[in-house]
Order: structure tokens, then C-alpha cells, then sequence
């Protein structure tokens, strides 16, 4: 029997290189782009603004009038959710602050009509998160270390990535981070020095544990 020659265009041997070059190049590429988009602004719904039933301006409420965050968001103080104020809550100063404005006719008919306003969700966490707003504000964590500078903000968006790293940093250091409890609700209080004594003092003073494991927000 005859030896068959088989003879490839000279092209083969790069055309063989290049798809084994690919064959290793686009997972990685793959997994590296995966990485890449869950730390993206967009993916985390960072800066990004949700349409309201009412257009609420932060900055007016907060800044002009100085009402408290915990006037309309007492909740966080006894509860693992922060809760939205109630249509009464806001009619007890609308009954007779701009009573008649068009932009306040939602919730003149919420307040009539009894149907509370539904109100989209800013700060997502996942679903096998647990968190718990009380236990937080109670051991000196401010409204605007996790929520950013509300009096700032027309309408709230979320700052913070909120992921599992950005909540470790704290747990694991929480000196620089505990502030005393009249500047809670503060949106000019700064974080301090690591090595300052004040937040040794007070993580003493609210007991404050640096709770790193899995079943402390998985549960």
C-alpha cells in the first residue's frame, strides 16, 4: 500500500496557533469581564436614580427644613428595616405646608383614600443577606456612612457598592467608623484617625464585636 501524502496550506500552522491561543484566551477573557461587571457602577445600581410615586427632594427636607432622618425613618432605630414614612406622617405638615400643590396629589389621595404609596426599593441587598438597621444605628453607625450625603441628593440613590468587602472593611475596623449617637443622623460627620482614641472609647462603650463570620449576614 502506497503512503498517502497529505499536504496543508502553508497558512495551517498559524490558523492551528491562533485557535489554541483562543481556546485558553476567551474563558479568561470570559471570567475577567465577568469580574469586571460586577463591580461596575451599573451593575451595583450606584448613581443611578428609580422613578417615585412622589418626586421627594432630599435636599429640601433635609438641608432647608432640617427634619431629622429619623423623623420619617424612625424604624431603624427598633427594627431590622428602615421603613418609608407613613401618607399620615407626611399630611401632618402637608395639611398645611403647600397643601394644594399639584406634585403633592399622590399622596393627598394615598392619605384619602387609604392605598399607601408604593415606593421603589433604592438599597438592594441580596436576598441571602441578612441586615439589620437597628443593630447598626444603635452601635454608633451613621445614616450617611452607608446612605452617602442625602442633603445632597434631589432624589436618594444608592452611594455605598454595598457589597460583601465594602461591609468587611467596617466589621473588621469599625474605630474610624463609630460615632456618638447625637451625630447619628449627621451628614457633615467625618470618619476619624484609626489610632484615635475616641473610637477605642466607644467601641468599648456600645460593645461593639467585629463579627467576620459567614452566619453573621448569612443566615
Amino acid at each position: 500500500m502506497r503512503n498517502v501524502r497529505v499536504s496543508f496550506p502553508s497558512w495551517s500552522d498559524t490558523a492551528f496557533r491562533i485557535a489554541l491561543l483562543a481556546m485558553v484566551a476567551l474563558p479568561l477573557a470570559l471570567v475577567s469581564a465577568l469580574l469586571i461587571w460586577v463591580r461596575t457602577p451599573y451593575y451595583e445600581n450606584r448613581g443611578y436614580v428609580n422613578d417615585q410615586p412622589v418626586q421627594f427632594d432630599h435636599r429640601h427636607h433635609v438641608a432647608d427644613d432640617g427634619i431629622d432622618c429619623l423623623y420619617c425613618h424612625g424604624d431603624a432605630l427598633r427594627s431590622k428595616n428602615a421603613g418609608v414614612p407613613s401618607t399620615e406622617l407626611c399630611m401632618g405638615c402637608h395639611a398645611q405646608v403647600w397643601p394644594a400643590s399639584i406634585a403633592l396629589e399622590p399622596v393627598r389621595r394615598s392619605y384619602y383614600s387609604g392605598v399607601p404609596l408604593h415606593w421603589n426599593r433604592v438599597h438592594k441587598l441580596a436576598d441571602y443577606v441578612y441586615f439589620d438597621h437597628s443593630i447598626h444605628v444603635n452601635k454608633g453607625v451613621g445614616c450617611s456612612s452607608c446612605h452617602g450625603r442625602v442633603d445632597q441628593m434631589a432624589l436618594d440613590y444608592q452611594v455605598a457598592p454595598l457589597t460583601m468587602g465594602w461591609c468587611l472593611e467596617c466589621h473588621r475596623d469599625p474605630e474610624p467608623r463609630i460615632r456618638p449617637f447625637d451625630e447619628i443622623t449627621s451628614m457633615t460627620w467625618k470618619p476619624r484617625a484609626h489610632d484615635d482614641p475616641e473610637g477605642r472609647a466607644l467601641v468599648e462603650r456600645y460593645d461593639v464585636q467585629k463579627k467576620t463570620n459567614c452566619t453573621t449576614c448569612h443566615r
